[in-house]
């Protein structure tokens, strides 16, 4: 990098990324295996998918808030040679490096459906549902902060993911204006006010 910058990608974007692949795998494993009657039950099936959805929400979207908060507390201003990855290339990397890993997932989740009829594709979306929790948990601390978070691509793992992870020693902030995705991750809207 020029003059010590860094490759930077969004905090959000990065949790946000697999929130979508799980949700719709989740979603079509528990449609598709809520088909066979299993060895419970559809019943039994989806209530305990019911109630998996909501341990597996609750628990993604509060894993590691206290180091997240310590992260961004205590976050330095991006330097001016620092590079702002795009949101599209960030996903993009989490989903390739991870993508083996929700193809296993989905084939589990099909797989459980013949014993718990779709427990398993709500336990994949409730994962989902809860790193979108999750991303929108970082996005209102950006907003109240007023400071977008950022990673360092090289202290995340080789797949892309774990932003709070413990190779990552610290974060940068910039403006909320820098960047391509609004706080908590998503595309921002053209036009809108910044």
């Amino acid at each position: 990098m020029t003059r010590g910058g860094q490759v930077l990608a969004r905090v959000a974007v990065v949790v946000r990324a697999g929130a979508a692949p799980l949700w719709w795998l989740g979603a079509s494993a528990a449609g598709i295996g809520a088909l066979p009657s299993g060895l419970t039950g559809r019943r039994i099936g989806v209530t305990a998918g019911a109630a998996l959805f909501l341990v597996a929400a609750a628990g993604v979207a509060l894993a590691r808030r206290g180091r997240y908060a310590a992260l961004a507390g205590g976050a330095a201003r991006a330097g001016r040679y620092d590079i702002l990855q795009d949101r599209a290339v960030t996903l993009r990397v989490w989903r390739r490096g991870h993508r083996w890993w929700l193809l296993a997932a989905f084939a589990a989740a099909l797989g459980s459906s013949f014993a718990v009829p779709a427990a398993g594709g709500l336990l994949l979306a409730g994962a989902g549902a809860g790193l979108a929790l999750k991303a929108a948990w970082i996005g209102r601390r950006e907003r109240a902060e007023d400071t977008l978070l950022w990673v360092r691509t090289d202290w995340l793992d080789r797949r892309g993911g774990r932003p709070a992870g413990n190779a990552v020693r610290g974060l940068r902030g910039t403006g909320v204006a820098a960047g391509d995705a609004a706080p908590g991750g998503a595309r921002r809207r053209t036009g809108a006010l910044v």
